[in-house]
């Protein structure tokens, strides 16, 4: 009977943990802020926007994962092309996790992270 007891007390605990609505909850599945610099050094301001998806399947959204915002991992061996100048940055919530992640053309493993996150990146 006790463990009955405290079971339902947690319970009601959990139920009362709801989120408010709004920007980092779980009312959105991504509420992001994109910015692009097509020259890469700033010479013209970059391009701003905001980006939110209500669900995971909501453009641009829809496809990415989370792993989209991680960095190369040090060590990793990237060809040695340059892709372009552009740079980016994202930074707000996806999926519930923080994000800040910078982007950049400057080698194959750049390249290919920029590709994942195209959606995000493209005007």
């Amino acid at each position: 009977m006790r463990t009955f007891v405290v079971l339902i007390a947690g319970l009601a605990v959990l139920a009362g943990c709801g989120e408010e609505e709004g920007f980092g909850t779980s009312d959105w599945h991504a509420r992001l802020v994109v910015e692009v610099d097509a020259d890469g050094d700033g010479g013209k301001a970059p391009e701003r926007r905001e980006v939110d998806c209500e669900t995971a399947d909501s453009a641009p959204c829809a496809g990415l994962s989370a792993d989209v915002f991680e960095p190369t991992p040090r060590g990793t061996a990237c060809t040695q092309q340059f892709g372009g100048p552009e740079t980016a940055t994202v930074t707000g919530t996806f999926d519930g996790r923080e994000v800040d992640a910078e982007y950049n053309r400057a080698n194959g493993c750049e390249i290919a992270r920029w590709e994942k996150a195209a959606p995000l990146l493209a005007p």
